[in-house]
């Protein structure tokens, strides 16, 4: 029994740490959580570059068992997470790195890429298991009516980097902050007006494009949806003043 903690601490070499985990045909189970939320976001593979590589970075970066190559998260998608704890388990076969998020975990453009409920488990009873599939159904819709701003995030994200010519937001990044507010401005105009004339149909497509722009803007400045979340979050959760 190793007297080590099981935190990789920063004065432990890469080599101590290889040398803590039990590699599994040169791999080791990764388990991504989101520090602040702690939801579980996925399960990738490490091996030992790839842990190295993490370490170096600060982000993460796994093997791919089917293509055979290292892979950075959010390379391409821009929706990286940033280490802030790395652990392995008390038996030493399983990493929990907890990070910090800039977008989605999930391919789909789900924030987690465990999304898919499974209900009616055999030691429930019929009526737990009737209000339990409610709630997650529930749950699995609310989270399903956000995934298309998870998703609207990658894309503006993706746009940024690789400008393709001829998409409308290549041009809002081209012309700078500026030119960003300025259409915030007007969209949030047009929005009132909409409103003012009681035309849902027209305050539907304006506050579309203004949630739209707004997105713009916070990937100009760089500051992720998610850090937006999180500030209503702990608004709701703070006690009411009398």
């Amino acid at each position: 029994m190793t007297n080590v903690s099981n935190e990789i601490k920063e004065q432990l070499s890469l080599e101590q740490v290889v040398e803590h985990i039990r590699w599994s045909d040169g791999l080791v189970p990764a388990i991504v959580q989101d520090a602040k939320t702690r939801q579980v976001l996925m399960m990738a593979y490490m091996n030992r570059e790839s842990l190295k590589l993490s370490l170096e970075s600060g982000e993460t970066w796994f093997w791919s068992r089917s293509r055979q190559e290292l892979w950075h998260k959010g390379a391409t998608s821009g929706n990286v997470q940033t280490i802030t704890s790395l652990k392995y388990d008390c038996d030493g076969d399983t990493l929990l790195v907890e990070v910090k998020p800039n977008g989605p975990a999930c391919h789909t453009g789900a924030v987690t890429c465990f999304h898919n409920e499974i209900v009616g488990l055999p030691e429930q009873s019929a009526d737990q298991t009737s209000s339990d599939s409610s709630a997650a159904t529930s749950s699995a819709s609310s989270e399903s009516r956000f995934e298309v701003l998870a998703e609207l995030e990658s894309v503006i994200a993706e746009r940024e980097r690789e400008r393709p010519e001829g998409a409308y937001t290549t041009y809002l990044f081209d012309k700078g902050v500026d030119k960003i507010l300025k259409k915030i401005g007007e969209e949030a105009s047009e929005t009132i007006i909409a409103a003012k004339n009681k035309d849902n149909d027209e305050l539907r497509l304006e506050v579309s494009d203004l949630m739209y722009h707004l997105l713009v803007l916070l990937q100009e400045r760089k500051l992720p949806l998610d850090d937006i979340m999180s500030e209503l979050s702990r608004r709701h959760e703070r006690p009411r003043r009398d």
